[in-house]
């Protein structure tokens, strides 16, 4: 199952990859450079938008085109643009975060079942290893008082792997980090919004590759990208490796299911300066595979949706 390159992008930090059906186009992150990107499969056509900070995570902002939930360096964004033109990103702060350290900034997320968005902080310098990342909640009530609910699951040096069960009550969560390279899995309260019961769901230490971004299929299986090992990995709902693809590239960085019937599994990457490129001068690319199985359409963000219970 060979790997089809979907855009020569050389993102620094491709990431947070998400499929807008509605227009048949995938968005995409470029962390450190703040970019946003989009690529219109159809058109074949690429476009490119200016964030005033790093860019880790978003998501869609319900059916409004252009508007997403975004998590920066010190906050969560609403983030508008125009759908036509290259320019730069219009950025309202939705809510401060007071991170534990300074220099430190958003990094993996996406929304609930429900429509809140969940994110993780970490320091910029992941060579430092320190334990200071957290996960927070946006959701209705969250939006309405301008602040995240930290939801208190550290320590964590690079929360990252987010994802939902198909019906929403278990929520996935890695650390990528080399010292970690876990995997676990939480009873999440659809009312709520709030995991529990923590758990290990795989140990990646002994597999090839740190765990990074993840998506989930419609049949309740994890698939994540295998950072360091050029696979995406699938696991089922019991933790048991199911397969692993290959990308051509060292870094793959996060994984999401789009196309026309989602069964198109695209795949972003990292393309850094000191990078060796002689075997892999894709590095940084979008890539599709074409696993045989189909994803879920990515939640969008519903401010409106009130919490039934607190």
């Amino acid at each position: 199952m060979a790997a089809e390159l979907v855009l020569d992008a050389r993102c620094a930090t491709g990431e947070s990859p998400v499929w807008r059906g509605a227009e048949q186009s995938l968005y995409w992150t470029d962390i450190p450079r703040g970019v946003l990107h989009r690529w219109q499969a159809g058109r074949r056509r690429q476009t490119r938008w200016q964030a005033p900070q790093m860019l880790a995570c978003m998501a869609a902002w319900g059916d409004r085109p252009g508007c997403w939930v975004a998590g920066l360096e010190d906050g969560l964004y609403r983030l508008s643009h125009a759908l036509e033109s290259d320019a730069v990103l219009q950025a309202c702060r939705l809510a401060p975060v007071q991170h534990a350290m300074p220099d430190m900034r958003f990094n993996d997320g996406r929304c609930d079942r429900q429509g809140r968005f969940l994110a993780g902080t970490t320091l910029k310098h992941m060579a430092a290893a320190q334990a200071v990342g957290k996960v927070y909640r946006f959701g209705a009530q969250e939006h309405a008082d301008g602040r995240c609910t930290d939801l208190e699951l550290g320590p964590l040096i690079v929360p990252n792997g987010m994802a939902f069960s198909p019906d929403g009550r278990v929520m996935y969560l890695s650390d990528s980090h080399p010292q970690v390279q876990a995997i676990w899995a939480f009873d999440y309260d659809t009312d709520s919004g709030v995991p529990s019961r923590r758990r290990l769901f795989v140990d990646m230490k002994p597999l090839p590759g740190r765990p990074d971004g993840a998506a989930m299929d419609s049949s309740g299986c994890y698939w994540i990208c295998g950072n360091d090992a050029g696979l995406v990995h699938r696991f089922t709902p019991q933790g048991r490796l199911d397969c692993s693809l290959s990308v051509p590239v060292k870094k793959p960085a996060m994984c999401a299911f789009g196309g026309p019937d989602l069964d198109v599994l695209y795949v972003t990457s990292i393309r850094t300066d000191d990078m060796d490129l002689s075997e892999q001068p894709l590095a940084g690319g979008v890539f599709a595979l074409r696993p045989g199985v189909s994803g879920m359409a990515e939640p969008e963000f519903r401010p409106e949706i009130a919490e039934e219970k607190v």
